[in-house]
């Protein structure tokens, strides 16, 4: 025989938390029999409806509170009706099958689930870069639980705005990371809510109320003297000499570092000029590019063709990884005296900088080398150094010169 059952959404009036609001609460009822479950939401009671069952108007609490009404109606229909299927339908098995599903997903669980997926799709749509973000923001999300709760996960319900202002705080204080290395962990982790959100496992964003700002950085770039001082440096250790070598191929090439460490010999054509060439598409953006081998990464090519890593790995250049790269890159910088941070990115804005730009070379031939979509993605990488703007200065006060008015000297007396 079918049993008769309800469900009826209320805000609970004669109560009042700490906020002033009533909690909202789900009532189950099962051939007569009741149970009350709070949903861990609460509202203004004016501003309930009883009769639809859900809050009134369309503030973003409102909307919050009934799409998680509408998840939470769904999520129990299909239990119940599960349940009596399996002829074990009453208030007991509806709460227990319903505390199973809450507690199934859990914020590290999920993210080590979505770094599982990604793993599959490097080489794919997916950068080695981007994932090695992923696992790392990963661990800062489990050593942030273990020193703040001294716990190895927390279910989603609690991953709530107060759990991402403390997990900035814990970036800015015990990671000593920067407004946009903060920034750029969280949007990492917010990748992982949003996914929740997707699936429905989560009730709310933590994120709603959260804006992030960038700050506007200067990025280090090397100027003439000192990528020449780069270059008659010697080293004696060969790691050095190495490190020192890729820095200067992707100086000259713009190449980023996973695309410089994917280099291989089918990337190597023949230009319009008859001229080296390479060939190919960005490991990040996927968009094409050519850019011409000058002479100087043409010969750090001939240097390594030999190379036993090279040849084992059948790629052109004995790339590390980006972490030693960027090690050894420091000790480099002190050796040479270059009192700036160099890392693998710092060489594409000096090609953009004082390679290209420096030597009048045409923004758009610029952006098209550098595999940007536009020139004003190429501007953030290409900056007017003092040389360029003193060489620019000297040919206006040329044309002024020339100019009539200019020739009048007694206007100015």
């Amino acid at each position: 025989m079918r049993q008769t059952t309800s469900i009826l959404f209320f805000a609970r009036k004669t109560t009042k938390l700490k906020n002033g609001e009533s909690p909202i609460f789900v009532r189950i009822t099962i051939d007569g029999q009741r149970l009350d479950i709070s949903l861990k939401r609460s509202i203004d009671a004016k501003f309930w409806d009883s009769n639809k069952g859900k809050c009134k108007g369309n503030s973003l609490k409102a909307k919050e509170n009934n799409r998680y009404v509408q998840y939470m109606d769904e999520k129990l229909l299909k239990i119940i009706n599960d349940l009596e299927i399996q002829e074990e339908l009453t208030c007991k098995n509806v709460k227990a099958s319903l505390n199973q599903e809450n507690d199934d997903h859990s914020i590290i669980s999920i993210f080590q689930k979505h770094n599982e997926r990604c793993e599959k799709r490097i080489e794919i749509d997916m950068a080695e870069g981007t994932v090695e973000r992923y696992r790392t923001c990963l661990k800062h999300t489990q050593d942030f639980i273990q020193l703040q709760y001294n716990l190895k996960d927390l279910p989603l319900n609690k991953i709530n705005h107060q759990f991402i202002t403390d997990f900035e705080h814990y970036f800015r204080t015990e990671r000593k990371c920067s407004t946009n290395t903060t920034f750029k962990y969280l949007k990492n982790f917010k990748k992982i809510t949003n996914w929740a959100l997707a699936n429905e496992w989560m009730r709310s964003d933590p994120f709603a109320k959260i804006k992030f700002k960038m700050e506007k950085v200067d990025k280090e770039f090397l100027n003439d003297e000192e990528l020449n001082n780069l270059m008659v440096k010697a080293f004696d250790i060969k790691r050095l000499e190495i490190i020192k070598d890729l820095y200067l191929f992707c100086c000259f090439t713009e190449l980023a570092f996973s695309d410089v460490k994917s280099l291989s010999q089918e990337h190597i054509v023949k230009g319009i000029d008859g001229n080296q060439w390479i060939k190919s598409k960005r490991r990040k953006t996927k968009v094409e590019f050519e850019i011409p081998i000058f002479e100087i990464p043409k010969a750090i090519l001939a240097k390594y063709k030999d190379d036993p890593i090279c040849k084992i790995q059948q790629k052109l250049l004995p790339v590390p990884s980006n972490q030693k790269m960027n090690a050894y890159l420091k000790e480099i910088a002190d050796l040479c005296g270059i009192n700036k941070s160099l890392s693998t990115h710092s060489a594409r804005h000096t090609f953009a900088t004082t390679v290209t730009l420096g030597n009048n070379l045409n923004s758009k031939a610029i952006s098209n080398m550098m595999g940007h979509t536009n020139t004003r993605m190429t501007e953030n990488y290409a900056r007017a150094s003092e040389k360029l703007i003193s060489n620019e200065m000297e040919t206006l006060t040329t044309d002024l010169k020339r100019h009539k008015h200019f020739k009048r000297k007694s206007h100015f007396k």
